[in-house]
């Protein structure tokens, strides 16, 4: 793991909705802190903090140091909850991690090569992307930042499967765990539409002329 997140945070006694309110109008947040064996603590923590870290997609899928007031806690990010009109977080839910535990999180895909697709490059197709996300369970040690989807020798009217995906070392994709019927398309190369409609167009009018043709035949 290239980057590394630390967050302070304090234990909250005050509850309930008022209390929230006072947090937000002080530039802070409601959170909770749960799982790994241990009760659910309530938290305190800085907004803007906050709102700089999740600017890194990286935060959402990297195990983190939570500092409650002083002791260091490693979590993952479970929940967050925001306004639904203003730039503003209204509450995160932070769940332990047991270092010697595997656990369950979604990483984001990083597809490269894109532009050297020969479905790209030499048939003016466009990429489209069916997943931009998938769930691994791995030991935390082992948790991938992103996944990276090589699309450089995908052609056109072709897709890559979850099956395709090169998993590190200690790192499953839980899908595929499912059954064959779970892996899924994620990433496939296919004419833009303005210009299969163009196709279908000519092709229509094709036919017609040459029903049109017959037609004339018939009558001489």
């Amino acid at each position: 793991m290239s980057v590394t997140f630390e967050l302070d945070a304090e234990v909250r006694t005050d509850e309930g909705k008022g209390a929230s309110r006072r947090l937000r109008h002080a530039n802070k947040i409601p959170a909770v802190m749960y799982g790994g064996g241990s009760d659910p603590i309530s938290l305190t923590m800085d907004h803007n903090k906050m709102a700089h870290a999740l600017e890194n997609e990286a935060f959402y899928s990297h195990i983190l140091t939570i500092n409650i007031d002083g002791k260091a806690e490693k979590a993952v990010l479970r929940d967050l909850q925001r306004h639904p009109a203003k730039m503003m977080i209204l509450h995160a839910d932070f769940q332990r991690v047991n270092m010697k535990e595997k656990l369950h999180m979604h990483v984001p895909l990083h597809f490269i090569n894109e532009d050297i697709a020969p479905g790209v490059k030499d048939e003016g197709g466009r990429i489209q992307h069916n997943v931009v996300e998938v769930e691994v369970s791995c030991l935390p040690a082992n948790l991938p930042e992103y996944i990276e989807v090589d699309v450089a020798d995908l052609a056109m009217d072709h897709s890559l499967h979850l099956s395709d995906i090169k998993m590190a070392d200690g790192v499953e994709l839980v899908q595929l765990a499912l059954g064959e019927s779970h892996d899924l398309p994620i990433v496939s190369i296919h004419k833009p539409r303005a210009v299969v409609e163009e196709v279908e167009e000519v092709e229509a009018e094709a036919g017609e002329d040459a029903a049109e043709g017959d037609s004339e035949e018939a009558k001489d």
